[in-house]
Parts: structure tokens; sequence; C-alpha cells
């Protein structure tokens, strides 16, 4: 909207959640509009967008409850068409349910055969208990590091449409959207959003669930740098890529050096080390080490906690 308004010469006032990443704020200033931060959710933004409209006259643009805006958001279903032409399955990210009513109008149109199925994040998933009570109900306090989809009652709009042509919505875990925001970058190398990924963590959490040929849409790359740092840590946690160890040392001089040539036999990277020694739990002669190392995966780590008892060291739970 912001690069439309710029184009035709026409002053905006884009409004955002005060969370909202870094990259798309600065984008959205660049293209020319003015960007107010309002609110924690996309709810309370959209409640402070309508009520300047109403105060200044200025015309509103929803993001995602209107025919229009469902409308072209349909032309991604379009292009999938043509370029997929022998799609199965196309799986798309939900907040408010715009993009993926606009996809199931224009794919179920002219292919009533394909799937369509919508990914919620978890802490924000309004669609499912909307489509069991037959209207949009709202879902208190929507948490998730999604923000694209962090919405927490469905479009009146896009409901009825993704109630009568969405096959099937379905949630995913934070967990799971790191562990997508992973793969994207290392496999496909792909800088992709959580709100984007969200496709991609509901193939990754249920292999084999979904006919394929598969579309996963991949709606946005909006990703602060600091949140994809963090995301990446819990990723790469979630597949065995860090190890936290805690044991405890005899406090003397040697003992870490021992410790830590106890872990180069089984190549565990070290990226980390803290001691502990005033803990009153802990004897007069001893320290508590903690250890966060770089693994290679589930087993790797299995791995280096066998070499550490084998090697007489108590792992502590």
């Amino acid at each position: 909207m912001a690069l439309a308004s710029s184009l035709l010469g026409v002053r905006s006032t884009v409004f955002m959640p005060r969370g909202a990443p870094l990259p798309k704020i600065s984008a959205t200033r660049e293209y020319g509009a003015e960007v107010r931060l309002q609110g924690q959710v996309v709810d309370e933004t959209l409640t402070a967008a309508m009520e300047y409209a109403h105060e200044t006259g200025a015309v509103f643009i929803h993001p995602f409850d209107h025919p229009d805006i469902i409308a072209g958001q349909g032309t991604v279903g379009l292009e999938i068409l043509e370029q997929c032409p022998e799609v199965r399955t196309i799986v798309v990210g939900v907040g408010g349910g715009g993009l993926a009513a606009g996809i199931a109008v224009a794919v179920k149109a002219l292919r009533p055969d394909v799937r369509i199925v919508g990914v919620q994040a978890a802490g924000a998933a309004a669609y499912p208990p909307s489509l069991a009570a037959g209207r949009p109900v709202s879902v208190d306090h929507p948490a998730t590091m999604a923000d694209g989809i962090k919405v927490g009652r469905p479009g009146d709009v896009p409901f009825g449409i993704v109630d009568e042509l969405v096959d099937e919505v379905c949630t995913v875990s934070e967990g799971e959207l790191s562990a997508a925001l992973l793969l994207c970058l290392e496999r496909a190398k792909l800088v992709v959003e959580p709100a984007g990924a969200s496709p991609v963590a509901a193939l990754l959490s249920r292999p084999g669930a979904f006919e394929g040929p598969v579309v996963a849409v991949l709606s946005g790359g909006n990703v602060d740098p600091v949140l994809m740092e963090r995301v990446l840590r819990h990723g790469m946690a979630a597949q065995g890529r860090y190890l936290t160890v805690r044991l405890r040392l005899t406090d003397r001089p040697g003992a870490l050096a021992s410790l830590l040539g106890a872990l180069s036999v089984v190549d565990a990277n070290i990226l980390d080390v803290g001691h502990v020694r005033t803990d009153p739990r802990l004897g007069l002669t001893e320290a508590e080490v903690e250890l966060r190392l770089e693994t290679k995966g589930p087993e790797h780590c299995a791995e280096v906690n066998r070499a550490l008892r084998e090697a007489g060291y108590t792992v502590m739970d």
C-alpha cells in the first residue's frame, strides 16, 4: 500500500503493532508512508486505524477483511495453478484469513479437487474455535512470534469463505515454526518470516498427511535479524544442534582442562562455559560447571552425555 500510494502521489499512513519487525517499518517509511505503531496485536492496531480514519476523513484500507483485498490475494492461487498445474494440496498461513480465502476462491473455481489447508500458530489460533462455533470468535491475548498471523479474530468476510472452501485449518507450535525457519534458511537458502514459514512447519510436523504435489505458500520475509537469531538458536536446539550440560567438578587446577579433554574426544564444540561456586548445595571443594555445546544432532548429544559418564562425570538434569 505504501508503494502504491507513493507511485500515485497519495499520502498514506500505515498502522502497525508496536512489535512489528524493524525491516518492515523501515521499508514502509522508505516508500514514503507515515508509520504509526499502535497496539500490541493486529486487532488493537485495526481499531486505532479505524478511529484515525473516522477523525481525519482518510480512506481506511483493511489488510484482510474486504472483498477487494481478498480478490487481490486470490491472484496467488491463479499463479500456483499456472506454474504448478499438477498441484493437489495448497498449504497457506492464516491470520485474519484474507490470503487463504482469496486462494480458495480462485483455486476452487478452476480446480475444485485441489485441497486447501490453512495453518495457524497455536498461540493465536482463532479459526478452529470460530469454525466450531460457526461464527468468528476472538482469542484472548494471542501470543506467537509469527506476527504476520498474530490475529485474535477472523475477518467477517474471509471467515465465510474459509468456512465454505478451505478444507482444513491446523495449528503449529513455536518450536515447529523455528524448525521450519531453519530448514528454509539452511536447505532452501530462503529468509522467510515466521508467518510465511507456517506452511512448512505444518508439512514437517505432519509428514505424509497431505496429498502431493503440495505447494507451500511462503508469504513474507519481514523478519527482524534479532528475532531470526533467537529463532535459529531455538530451532537448532530443537534439532539437537545445541546441548547444555551441567555437572559438578572438584574445584582444583586442571579439573576443567580434564573435562574439556573428554569433550574434545567426541568433537563437541564449546560455545560457553559458566562456573558456580557459591551455591549452598555445593560442597566446599566443589564447583558447578555449565557448558553450552555445539553438536551435530540428537545422536551426537547422546554420544556426548555417554562419553562424560564413561569419564566419571555425573551429568545433572
